[in-house]
């Protein structure tokens, strides 16, 4: 399915950690497997400041259909 600005997906980052990331932008709008800008939460308690904790962001992450490495890249939710 198509991912649109502000739908949820899971993203593992590049040590292979699972996070739930609100897409930013879609650079493959009609397909299913579309590179995305991603934003997430960090899961760092030191990343803290006034606004509460930090977001994270990361640019054209592939699917991870598209993706032989054991991170960096996006899967539905299940």
């Amino acid at each position: 399915m198509e991912k649109e600005i502000g739908d949820i997906v899971e993203y593992v980052d590049p040590v292979g950690k699972s996070h739930k990331a609100l897409v930013t932008a879609n650079w493959g709008i009609a397909s299913p497997t579309a590179s995305l800008n991603l934003v997430y939460v960090s899961d760092n308690e030191n990343e803290t400041d006034q606004y509460g904790r930090q977001i994270k962001r990361d640019t054209s992450v592939v699917h991870e259909s598209s993706q032989p490495a054991h991170g960096r890249f996006w899967r539905d939710l299940v």
